[in-house]
């Protein structure tokens, strides 16, 4: 179970946490080989990839940074947001949870068909995808109803407590959701040989980049998993750019 979704009895004994902002900096996008398409006012635009993320404590959001970063170097434009919370703010408090970021907007489902290519962020909860991030794909029936989300790439990067807290069993977790929606999975893979990597203790799977926060979250994003994340970014936004290569209407 991970840190971010562990229930804690109200009381003073709980442990603080140290927390990360989502950094602002990105890399220069590439001006070649770039690709279009057509928006629905018949606009030309770059593909635009979504980064919705969950962050309870600041794991997940330096995570969708570095996806930012490759995202955005791969050629394609990147919009961040993050899931609407289900706690309370008392529950919050007790639970020594930072605020959220004011400046990263909240998601709403209607949104998920502007983009051509989403990746889903999120601390795992007992192995799955939490509540938070469930209840964004709950709110999702008229896409699935009206087709708005097939054949869109799909992804998804995590944070867990410990190595076998969720590192792919979360990523799992979102299949049926893409399945019923028609979007296409596409995982991290082995791309980038680091993710073989043995001489460090370090998140990430085949399904996606990944961090381990710490039974306390006391540990923050590597070098390593920002590079992995990097990476995947780099990957997912060619994959979008792959399928949006013919310039069409969105």
């Amino acid at each position: 179970m991970s840190a971010s979704n562990s229930q804690y009895e109200q009381n003073n004994s709980v442990p603080q946490r140290r927390f990360v902002r989502m950094s602002q900096c990105v890399e220069p996008r590439p001006n070649k080989h770039v690709t279009i398409v057509r928006s629905n006012n018949h606009q030309i635009r770059r593909p635009v990839v979504f980064v919705i993320y969950y962050s309870m404590y600041g794991h997940v959001a330096g995570l969708a940074s570095s996806i930012r970063t490759g995202v955005e170097h791969a050629g394609c434009d990147c919009r961040i947001f993050q899931v609407a919370e289900t706690l309370s703010n008392e529950t919050l408090k007790n639970m020594n949870a930072p605020s959220k970021q004011k400046n990263i907007p909240t998601i709403r489902p209607d949104q998920l068909p502007e983009a051509d290519g989403i990746l889903f962020g999120m601390p795992t909860h007992f192995g799955t995808a939490p509540a938070q991030m469930k209840a964004l794909f709950d709110a999702c029936s008229n896409h699935w109803m009206s087709d708005a989300l097939i054949g869109k790439p799909a992804g998804v990067f995590f944070s867990t407590a410990t190595l076998g807290g969720g590192q792919e069993t979360t990523a799992l977790s979102c299949v049926p959701f893409f399945t019923h929606l028609g979007m296409l999975f596409v995982p991290l893979g082995y791309k980038n040989k680091s993710l073989m990597n043995l001489d460090e203790v370090h998140g990430g799977s085949p399904y996606g980049a990944g961090t381990l926060a710490g039974t306390q979250g006391e540990r923050q994003v590597s070098q390593l998993e920002h590079q992995l994340a990097r990476v995947q970014g780099i990957e997912f936004g060619k994959v979008v750019l792959k399928l949006s290569s013919t310039p069409k209407y969105a």
